[in-house]
């Protein structure tokens, strides 16, 4: 009985395998009962794919609206920076004719003391106009403040004089006009300002020697 029982035990153990052989997989092991289970159903999977596409396109079109308005923002920056030059471009060009329009003036001011040079006064006078409305064109603006506040922001003061019509600070009359180009000075107008009427004056000066 008992070498029957070691016989037995003999034929149940397994030989080791060699050394480098790969261990036998347990088909049984990985059955379709062992697989991970997941939560996520393909309609859940087609609703998060369509979250995420729909949150990619609103950035996409937060970019092109933000590149919409850098575009219309250069366009608006470039078109005034256009301008900008332009006018200064004209303005200089206008400073150098200011000289020759101011002799041009004189001249046909002194044209009216001679009556013999009416006609040809006349045909400078017509000249005169086509170039003062050419350069209003321009945006050219004359200034001649005669009866008008004195503005020192505007007006150069050559004198002051007393009047007995012009109270205080206005302007009696103005020597040489000033020119503005779209609201830009391009020259001040020159001009004489009335100190008030001389019986203030000689009031003030008789109080002040009484005074005295």
């Amino acid at each position: 009985m008992t070498k029957n029982t070691e016989e037995d035990t003999k034929e149940t153990v397994e030989e080791p395998l060699p050394e480098g052989e790969p261990t036998p997989i347990d088909h049984e092991e990985f059955s379709e009962d062992s697989e991970p289970e997941t939560d996520e159903s393909p309609e859940s999977a087609l609703l998060k794919r369509l979250d995420e596409a729909e949150e990619k396109a609103k950035e996409n079109q937060e970019k092109y609206l933000r590149s919409v308005a850098d575009l219309d923002n250069f366009r608006r920056r470039t078109a005034r920076e256009r301008d900008e030059l332009r006018d200064f471009a004209v303005g200089s060009v206008v400073e150098d004719l200011l000289p020759a329009m101011d002799n041009l003036r004189l001249g046909l001011e002194a044209a009216d003391n001679h009556p013999e040079a009416k006609d040809v006064a006349y045909g400078f006078q017509m000249v005169a106009d086509q170039l003062k409305k050419t350069l209003e064109g321009y945006g050219l603006k004359e200034s001649t403040p005669t009866g008008e506040d004195f503005d020192p922001n505007l007006h150069d003061c050559m004198a002051h004089e007393a009047h007995e019509e012009v109270p205080e600070g206005k302007v009696i009359k103005t020597v040489r006009p000033g020119y503005t180009l779209k609201k830009r000075l391009l020259r001040a107008a020159s001009v004489i300002v009335s100190s008030g009427s001389p019986s203030e004056e000689d009031g003030g000066a008789d109080s002040s020697a009484e005074e005295s």
